[in-house]
C-alpha cells in the first residue's frame, strides 16, 4: 500500500511538472515579445491576432481533444500536447513572416487543448474523492507558479537573444515529454478504455455542447465561463488601469501582480483542500464569487498602492481558489466521463478568454472603470447561477 501511496505522489509531480513547463514556456516569452515585434514590424492589431488565434484553436480543438482522452488513453494525448507545445515554441522561435507565427499559434492553442484535459482526467484517475480537491489545488498552483516565474527567467535568457526564450520553451518542452514517455502509465486499462470509447463513440462536437447543458454540469460550465471571462478582462486591462489611473510604473505593476500571484499559489498549496472539506465546492465557489464582484467594484474607488495591492492580492486569490474547486467538482460529477468534462472545461474557458480581452478593451476605451464594474457584474451573475443549484440532485449524484 506505501509502495503504492509513493508511486500515486510520483506520478503527481510528474504531471504537476508538464503543467508548470507549459505554463513557465508560455510565460517565459512575455518579456521579450514587444522586442520581438519590434524586430519583426508587427503591429500592434496584429499581436492581438496572434493572442486571439490561440485561443479559438483551443476552444475548436478542446471537444475533441476531451473525447480523445476519453478514447486513446490520457498518457498518449498528454504526449501529443507536449510535443506540439515543443514544436509550435520551436516555429515561433524560428519564424520569419506572419504566417509561420500564425501557425505556431495554431500548435500551441491545439497543445493547450490537449494537454489540460488529459492531465485533469488522469490526476482524477489517480486520486480518490477526498484526494482530489487537495490535488487539483496542487495543479492551479503548478500553472500560476510556471507564469509567476516564466516571465523572469524570459528576461534572464533573452540577454542572450530574443530569440532564445522561445528555443529554450522547446526544449523543455521536449524534455517533459521524454521524460513522461518513459515514466508516466496509463491509468485506465484497455476494457476501461474501451468501454468508454463505446459510451462515447456517437458523439460529436454538438452533441458535446448539448451534454454540456445537463443540469449537473451546465451551471459549473456557465461559471467556468465566468471565471475566465472576467479575470481575463480584470487582468487584460489591469497594467493599462494601473498606469493611466494611479501613474504605477511598471516596476510597481510587475510588484503588485507577482505578490498577488505567490499569496494566491501559497494558499492554493497549503488551504485549498482544508477550504473545501470546511465549506464543499458549492459554498466555496460561491464566497469566491462574492469577493471577486466586491472587490472588483472596489478596485475603481482606491488609489493607495498598498490599499491596490491588497485588493488585487484577494482578488487574484479568489479567482485562483474558483479554478481548483471548479474542476473539482466537474471531476466528481463525471465518473467515467473525465475526459468529456475536462474537454469542455477547456472549451468554456477559451470562449471566456476570447470574449474577456476584447470586450475588456472595448469598455476601457469608453471609461476607464467600466471593464472591471462590467468583470463585476458577470460575476455577480454567475453567482445567481449557483443559488438555483439544486443541492439534493448533486448529492444523489456523488452518492451513486
Amino acid at each position: 500500500m506505501k509502495k503504492t501511496i509513493k508511486e500515486q505522489k510520483a506520478v503527481l509531480v510528474i504531471l504537476l511538472s508538464n503543467i508548470f513547463i507549459v505554463f513557465l514556456g508560455i510565460g517565459l516569452i512575455i518579456p521579450v515579445m514587444p522586442s520581438f515585434m519590434n524586430i519583426m514590424h508587427l503591429t500592434g492589431k496584429t499581436m492581438g491576432y496572434l493572442v486571439a488565434v490561440f485561443s479559438v484553436s483551443q476552444l475548436i480543438a478542446s471537444p475533441f481533444a476531451g473525447r480523445a482522452v476519453d478514447r486513446y488513453g490520457r498518457k498518449t494525448i498528454i504526449l501529443i500536447g507536449l510535443f506540439l507545445f515543443g514544436v509550435s515554441e520551436l516555429i515561433f522561435g524560428l519564424g520569419t513572416n506572419v504566417a509561420v507565427l500564425y501557425l505556431s499559434r495554431i500548435l500551441g492553442g491545439i497543445s493547450a487543448a490537449f494537454i489540460m484535459p488529459g492531465v485533469t482526467a488522469y490526476v482524477a484517475d489517480i486520486t480518490t474523492t477526498e484526494e482530489r480537491a487537495k490535488a487539483m489545488g496542487y495543479l492551479s498552483a503548478a500553472i500560476s507558479t510556471g507564469f509567476i516565474i516564466g516571465p523572469g527567467i524570459g528576461g534572464f535568457i533573452a540577454a542572450y537573444g530574443v530569440r532564445v526564450p522561445f528555443f529554450f520553451a522547446a526544449a523543455i518542452a521536449f524534455i517533459a515529454c521524454i521524460s513522461s514517455l518513459f515514466i508516466l502509465k496509463e491509468p485506465l486499462t484497455k476494457e476501461q478504455l474501451a468501454e468508454i470509447s463505446a459510451n462515447n463513440r456517437q458523439t460529436s462536437f454538438i452533441s458535446d455542447l448539448k451534454r454540456s447543458l445537463h443540469p449537473l454540469y451546465f451551471i459549473a460550465f456557465i461559471i467556468v465561463f465566468v471565471l475566465a471571462f472576467g479575470l481575463s478582462a480584470y487582468e487584460t486591462v489591469f497594467s493599462l488601469f494601473s498606469d493611466h489611473k494611479f501613474g504605477f510604473t511598471p516596476k510597481d505593476i510587475a510588484a503588485i501582480i507577482t505578490i498577488s500571484s505567490l499569496f494566491g499559489v501559497v494558499v492554493q498549496v497549503f488551504l485549498f483542500g482544508k477550504m473545501v472539506d470546511l465549506l464543499g465546492e458549492k459554498k466555496l465557489i460561491q464566497l469566491c464569487l462574492v469577493i471577486g464582484a466586491v472587490l472588483a467594484v472596489a478596485s475603481t474607488l482606491i488609489s493607495s498602492f498598498w490599499v491596490v495591492l491588497a485588493v488585487t492580492c484577494f482578488i487574484f486569490l479568489a479567482f485562483d481558489l474558483l479554478r481548483p474547486a471548479l474542476t473539482t467538482f466537474l471531476s466528481r460529477a463525471a465518473k467515467k466521463e473525465q475526459g468529456f468534462v475536462a474537454g469542455m472545461n477547456s472549451t468554456y474557458t477559451s470562449l471566456g478568454n476570447i470574449a474577456g480581452p476584447a470586450m475588456g478593451g472595448v469598455l476601457f476605451d469608453v471609461n476607464i472603470n467600466f471593464p472591471y464594474l462590467f468583470s463585476a457584474a458577470i460575476i455577480a451573475v454567475g453567482f445567481g447561477f449557483t443559488v438555483i443549484w439544486k443541492e439534493k440532485h448533486l448529492e444523489k449524484n456523488f452518492a451513486e
